[in-house]
């Protein structure tokens, strides 16, 4: 094994051991858990979609917790306001008389809970577009630089509840992934009831510290990405517009470039969470879902037939080969 191997492979089993301390804490959502953990070592910011008291806020505490990160946690509200997110300038006292200081507001952390972020109305909410895509802060024309690492685990109610407001797609579009959270199996909901009470939080313990993570997403980014994956994860991407795969005629918008790049760096750290240092199909593949469906927007005909973002996304990966197979000019030609 050589040292990088062992490198990677001593790195991907501290991971495992994140992973148990999250299932303990959530009970039942081990592959939602496994995907939060990849999103966040590839170092993108993550929304969970679900009904109310599934375990989304828990599951972000959580993972506050197990790391040594500084977290903050916003309410989202109607009655927020853009500075109620990135701070205000006050007037104080100062060494040089009464001047205008900036005083930070909750968005300088590095992993921020915004809580039921659909909730605020879509000028609050574009208050995160700037500080999502470049980790800064622009208030009266002064730029202030955000943290670093720098998260924000998002969580939000279906849109068919109500006093909810649709994130725009700018704001969708700086999420690596959208997770749905499901509900609870009858074990699931008796292993919750035997060992969880109302208004007291499970006891996470601290597992990883601020170096390690940083050794591990910095490992990600060594992981090898080989031309023909790279080449797949373009098609795929392009597929996703008019004309280009069957599956495409459901769709009216595609997704951006920032989608290809989301999925080669999602991919890159699953490999890494699986020991590998090489990016496979199989990796693209499995975070193609959480990564594409929600930078697409659907006809209006295939919403009317019921079709979801899922649906479209799971027939485009039968739509695009994985690998095209350039064949000799005497067989193209016989």
């Amino acid at each position: 094994m050589s040292p990088e191997e062992s490198e990677i492979s001593a790195l991907a089993e501290k991971v495992k051991t994140l992973l148990d301390a999250l299932n303990q804490a959530i009970f039942g959502q081990e592959a939602l858990v496994e995907l939060v953990v990849t999103g966040l070592l590839a170092r993108g910011h993550i929304l969970l979609e679900g009904l109310p008291g599934l375990g989304k806020t828990e599951l972000v505490k959580a993972l506050s917790k197990t790391l040594e990160l500084d977290n903050k946690r916003i309410q989202f509200t109607p009655d927020l306001l853009p500075g109620d997110i990135t701070g205000n300038p006050v007037l104080q006292e100062t060494a040089n008389g009464r001047e205008f200081v900036f005083q930070q507001g909750p968005l300088f952390a590095n992993l921020v809970l915004a809580d039921e972020i659909n909730r605020a109305s879509p000028k609050t909410q574009s208050a995160l577009l700037e500080a999502m895509q470049e980790q800064r802060v622009t208030v009266l024309g002064t730029t202030h630089p955000l943290p670093s690492p720098f998260f924000v685990l998002a969580t939000q109610n279906p849109i068919e509840l109500e006093g909810t407001y649709p994130l725009p797609e700018a704001q969708l579009d700086r999420f690596l992934f959208k997770l749905e959270v499901h509900r609870n199996t009858v074990a699931t909901l008796e292993k919750i009831v035997l060992n969880r009470e109302i208004g007291v939080e499970p006891a996470v313990e601290q597992v990883l510290t601020r170096e390690e993570l940083a050794a591990m997403t910095a490992a990600v980014r060594r992981i090898y990405l080989p031309d023909v994956v790279a080449n797949y994860i373009a098609r795929l991407v392009d597929a996703t517009h008019a004309g280009q795969s069957p599956a495409a005629a459901a769709i009216k918008f595609g997704a951006s470039p920032r989608a290809a790049l989301g999925l080669a760096a999602a991919a890159k750290a699953r490999a890494f969470m699986k020991g590998r240092l090489n990016t496979s199909f199989e990796d693209v593949a499995a975070v193609a879902v959480p990564v594409l469906q929600h930078r697409i927007i659907l006809q209006y005909e295939a919403r009317i037939e019921g079709r979801t973002q899922r649906d479209v996304v799971e027939a485009l990966l039968n739509d695009v080969p994985r690998q095209i197979i350039d064949l000799p000019a005497t067989l193209k030609n016989p």
